[in-house]
């Protein structure tokens, strides 16, 4: 089984270490990176499946790193590394695409879990599952983890894809916001179900013909949300 490989891009040394140590304990490739600059230059030179990217860096900041693999890699996964003050809405931006986040100071056991979590989002579905489920103008394919609108890719992150892939699945079932977070970050995730309705922005700016009337991804009042049933 390949080992995956994890970019660690922060600029203080002791904690892309203390990172690095139990990254490696879990039998991850690391790479490091002490700016912006040198992360993406990493990135695109090698294969990447995860990358951990601290928001205050030299040079570039992280949300400019965020926005560029998103342009240039955007099937890699990101997890944002953020100071308290600072927002999940911002972190967890349309124009940034991040697929998770972590406050320092943090555990870096759960971190471990996170990029664990993240990957078992990015890998290709069980061969014995239909590859492909067509839904109205959509169609997603679960092997080559690919989403269409009347034939148009659409560019997914890891966790976006996950989310449609549940939906679609799942066409007409109203889900909490607690269960999509069960069922996509995993039962162990620590943080704030926010995440949950930035990404169904985020979704709906991608997918819907118009976002502020959003006819695909329904909200269900005092539950969540639900995928309209386009068959």
């Amino acid at each position: 089984m390949l080992k995956s490989n994890i970019l660690i891009v922060e600029d203080e040394e002791h904690i892309r270490k203390f990172v690095r140590i139990n990254l490696e304990g879990e039998g991850f490739i690391v790479w490091e990176a002490d700016s912006g600059e040198k992360g993406l230059e990493i990135a695109r030179k090698e294969d990447i499946d995860v990358v951990l990217l601290d928001i205050m860096l030299p040079g570039i900041d992280g949300f400019e790193v965020c926005k560029i693999l998103r342009e240039e890699i955007p099937n890699i996964g990101i997890i944002m590394l953020t100071a308290k003050s600072q927002d999940i809405d911002k972190i967890m931006g349309l124009e940034y695409g991040t697929d998770d986040y972590m406050v320092k100071p943090f555990n870096p056991k759960e971190l471990v879990l996170r990029v664990k979590s993240l990957l078992r989002r990015m890998e290709g579905n069980n061969p014995k599952e239909m590859d492909e489920i067509i839904d109205g103008p959509f169609k997603i394919n679960k092997y080559s983890r690919k989403f269409l609108k009347n034939e148009k890719d659409i560019e997914l992150t890891p966790t976006e894809f996950s989310i449609m892939k549940l939906f679609i699945e799942n066409a007409g079932k109203a889900f909490s916001r607690d269960e999509i977070l069960n069922l996509i970050w995993g039962e162990d995730f620590i943080g704030d179900s926010k995440i949950v309705d930035v990404n169904i922005r985020r979704l709906r700016s991608k997918i819907e013909d118009d976002p502020s009337e959003p006819k695909y991804i329904e909200t269900v009042w005092g539950v969540g949300y639900r995928w309209r049933n386009n068959i």
